[in-house]
């Protein structure tokens, strides 16, 4: 009996042999659902608690086992019994071989009566070694998942058709060379992958799968596609890419809901201009020449794909009920579908900076973009309008999701969002749509799993952590209410650098809610794994403890005694009848509430360097900027061929979203026509994956008689003190002060300012410029002084961006050989008196700047030419003139 014990191994995971029957249950057999593939003997653990608990393995629901298991085929024989099964899991992968990659399983065929689990529904067969799809897979009758990726199938059974409730089917990495005709009767079907294949050819009933909302046909033989596709209204991803294709359908055009169309890597030498036309069309490593319209292609259709481009300057746009595309100059797209209104209607828009005050971030959100805002707010499409929204990709792990989030103007709600990600770049872009505009942006949030509870109850898993998961019982409610998941994983390095305490462990950090106050009628039945390093052998029952956390996550309750515990040899599991935050924790201490109070703080803490850099060609150019921890050591050494100065403040842990302050001191104060400065302090709101970075213009309001002057510049949290004292240069931030940190900066002697006397200084003479016009705004002698000011080395690319000739450029140079400042007044006033009646000259100088590499700059005309109109709409109103110009175009109307 000893050796029959040591042989199956289940004396050391049980502790009880073969006589701990019950124990093996606890162990491995969780209420319906049995894992073993994590075992390397799962199909012996299998047959030995099928032998001694029959009763209890035939009611299992879910079973996983490994297929490179040497007991699989002997296994098989047994799962015809499992009468229950919804879920089987039967992949191979396991096992490595010597180079790393996964090993094959042993699965080549299926047990004839395997078509009698008549209530499985998922079945994952990859990884294998199946030559053809056993024939009694076709007998399931209820399947609506079936998985065969990575198998040897030559072709699909011609009664495919017959699994009627399929809704997802993956045949990715198999040596298909066709497809049955039969599978257009997969009416239900949503997904289909058939990646990475041989297939040559497509049947025209694939245009039958109207329901189909994602179809991956990359990597065949593929040299045409069937006018068929074209019927899948439901479409959304097409991927085509790295096939034979010589041309597409131009029809896919009005597909209504396709937001991804990947032709990357065909043979096309031409598209139709419909297709072209799609801002989501990826078409790279294709051989094209001229593109040329589709002769299918009428004027009605070239007009319902209508695609605007908006310069910079522009904040609006007219749509019609044909309906177009548009393009913005940062780079977002939008789709109205024809039809979305019924009359011509202008849109506006604009990039606003997220203010906290409105702008609330979630528990461990990460803020992703600006905010757009889109009028008029709250108008009501008759079709869903599409956006798509860039963003930087954000260095968050794997248990953060990115959505675009929308204002409704009184609390902020995430919206179904699908992303794209840009190979080689870490620019990506989110889509969503929406039938009425307010204002939106994107922002990563921990991954959420939701489902809704019926009065029957149901089963919600964490796909973050699947060992988690939350059951409720039939009568857990009269109206069915939806509920959210949320997980946030925490290792154990983390508790305990931050304890400073070895013993101290913690499981996955558990967020549940739902859209119902009404606590549930019966008790909800959670699983949480036990922490890393504890099971059920060494489980140490006192220093278990149970933490709920109240709805904002700021205090921390120990609930242990409240709850009944029931442990296995791998979770936790306790009954609740209101959702909050749980956190299992085991540890000695005892005020548990307080240490878990300090983790979960950390954990929502960005760690940030405040840097300050000067110019090397022009050091009264001072770029300050606000760095994430982990990206300190990488911008410096980026930034180290244009700037020099002091090393970086010291670390400091702030908030997404918290404001704070620069202010320079002794003497040296910022340009306070800034919008952001505020009382000679420079604004900053920290979000960390934001550009939280300025270049400022420095001067002194003082006479420097010649002599070079040490500064300061000081980072200060909220409210800024009054006084500054003496040693603020020596000290760094003081627990019983606001500073972040103070950092030297050392100005140059003070040059001549330009617009002092500018003619007789440099033997200029300038004639007065009105660059632009009273309307939108006018750049005047003095702006373009002051811009000459902000120019540094780089003046050259900018006047080339400008327009400039290199001759001229060249000439510029060298007939002031000997002063950087001629060349830069000379570059910047030959280019004003060339453009001065170009009425667009103002944003063609903005776009330069922009292109040149100076934001700074262009924020500055930006500013100026804002200022202007708004000066010029107050003058025409303080006379009278707006409601008779008005008055006059309703007239003329």
């Amino acid at each position: 009996m000893q050796k029959m014990e040591e042989l199956l191994g289940l004396r050391d995971e049980c502790g009880e042999g073969t006589s701990g029957a019950p124990a093996l249950a606890g162990s491995c057999l969780a209420d319906n659902r049995l894992n073993l593939d994590v075992y390397p003997d799962g199909c012996r653990r299998f047959l030995q608690l099928f032998k001694e608990q029959r009763a209890e393995v035939v009611q299992v629901e879910f079973l996983r086992l490994s297929s490179n298991d040497c007991l699989l085929d002997t296994t098989l024989g047994s799962l015809p019994h499992l009468k229950h099964l919804k879920s089987l899991v039967l992949k191979g992968g396991h096992a490595r071989d010597e180079f790393g990659s996964c090993q094959h399983g042993s699965l080549t065929s299926l047990p004839p009566d395997f078509g009698n689990l008549r209530c499985l529904t998922h079945l994952d067969l990859s990884f294998n070694r199946l030559s053809t799809l056993p024939s009694c897979i076709l007998h399931l009758s209820s399947l609506r998942v079936l998985l065969v990726s990575h198998n040897s199938l030559v072709t699909l059974p011609e009664d495919f058709g017959c699994l009627s409730k399929l809704t997802f089917f993956s045949a990715m990495k198999n040596r298909l060379k066709d497809l049955p005709q039969s599978i257009g009767e997969l009416s239900m079907l949503q997904d289909l992958d058939l990646s990475e294949n041989a297939l040559e050819l497509l049947p025209e009933e694939v245009g039958n799968l109207h329901n189909c909302t994602d179809l991956d046909l990359s990597g065949n033989c593929l040299s045409s596609i069937p006018d068929s596709l074209a019927n899948l209204k439901s479409l959304r991803q097409l991927h085509l890419h790295s096939n034979l294709l010589v041309t597409v359908p131009a029809s896919l055009a009005s597909l209504p809901n396709l937001f991804r169309l990947d032709l990357q890597n065909n043979c096309l030498r031409a598209i139709p201009a419909e297709i072209q036309t799609l801002p989501f069309v990826h078409v790279r490593g294709n051989p094209l020449g001229e593109t040329e319209p589709s002769p299918q292609a009428d004027k009605s259709s070239t007009r319902r794909l209508q695609r605007l481009f908006l310069a910079s300057g522009e904040g609006s746009f007219t749509v019609t009920s044909e309906g177009c595309r548009v393009v913005l100059a940062c780079g977002i797209h939008f789709y109205f579908p024809p039809g979305a209104i019924s009359h011509p209607l202008r849109i506006y828009f604009r990039s606003l900076t997220p203010d906290p005050q409105w702008v609330k971030l979630r528990h461990h959100d990460v803020l992703l973009s600006r905010v757009l805002e889109l009028q008029p707010h709250g108008i009501q499409f008759q079709q869903e309008v599409q956006i798509w929204m860039p963003y930087i990709s954000p260095q968050t792990p794997h248990q953060h999701e990115v959505v675009v989030r929308t204002f409704s103007g009184q609390s902020w709600s995430d919206l179904r969002t699908s992303v794209k990600r840009k190979r080689k770049s870490k620019k990506c872009v989110a889509h969503c749509c929406v039938l009425h505009f307010s204002w939106f942006l994107v922002v990563s949030r921990l991954v959420q799993n939701e489902c809704k509870v019926p009065a029957e109850g149901t089963l919600l898993f964490s796909s973050v952590d699947p060992n988690i998961k939350v059951i409720f019982p039939a009568g857990v409610t009269k109206e069915p209410r939806n509920v959210k998941l949320q997980v946030l994983p925490v290792s154990a390095e983390e508790i305990q650098e931050i304890t400073a305490n070895a013993g101290c462990r913690a499981s996955p950090l558990l967020y549940l809610s739902q859209d119902s106050t009404v606590d549930f009628l019966k008790p909800v039945r959670i699983q949480l794994p036990l922490p890393p390093g504890v099971t059920g052998l060494n489980l140490d029952r006192s220093r278990l403890h149970i933490l709920h956390g109240d709805l904002k996550g700021q205090t921390w309750n120990d609930i242990t005694s409240e709850v009944v515990l029931e442990f296995t040899h791998l979770y936790a599991v306790f009954e609740v009848t209101h959702f909050s935050w749980y956190w299992l924790w085991y540890t000695t201490k005892t005020y548990i509430g307080g240490i878990a109070k300090k983790v979960y703080e950390r954990l929502r803490l960005y760690q940030v360097n405040f840097i300050a850099l000067q110019r090397k060609k022009d050091p009264e150019q001072v770029l300050l900027q606000c760095v994430p921890k982990h990206k300190v050591d990488p911008v410096l050494k980026k930034l180290q061929d244009r700037y020099r100065g002091p090393e970086p403040s010291d670390m400091v842990e702030m908030f997404e979203g918290e404001q704070f302050f620069a202010a320079f001191e002794r003497g040296i104060s910022i340009d306070m026509d800034r919008p952001d400065c505020v009382d000679g302090r420079l604004s900053f709101i920290f979000y960390s994956h934001l550009k939280n970075m300025k270049e400022i213009y420095v001067t002194s309001p003082v006479d420097r008689k010649g002599q070079a002057v040490k500064g300061q510049v000081s980072f200060y949290r909220g409210a800024v003190p009054d006084s500054i004292p003496e040693d603020a240069s020596r000290r760094r931030k003081g627990p019983d002060s606001l500073w972040l940190a103070t950092l030297p900066i050392k100005l140059p002697q003070l040059k001549p300012r330009w617009d002092e006397n500018p003619g007789p200084l440099y033997g200029f003479s300038f004639p007065p410029l009105n660059l632009g016009n009273a309307e939108t705004g006018y750049l005047t002698q003095a702006n373009l002084l002051s811009i000459a000011r902000r120019v540094g080395a780089d003046w050259q690319s900018i006047g080339l961006n400008l327009g400039l000739t290199y001759q001229q450029i060249e000439r510029i140079g060298y007939n002031n050989r000997e002063d950087l400042n001629k060349q830069i007044l000379d570059m910047l006033f030959s280019w004003a008196q060339q453009n001065s009646e170009d009425p667009d000259c103002v944003s063609k100088l903005i776009t330069a700047m922009k292109e040149s590499g100076r934001q700074d700059i262009a924020d500055e005309v930006e500013a100026i030419i804002e200022l202007g109109r708004q000066k010029y709409s107050e003058s025409i109103r303080r006379v009278g003139l707006e409601q008779e110009s008005s008055t006059e175009d309703s007239a003329i109307a």
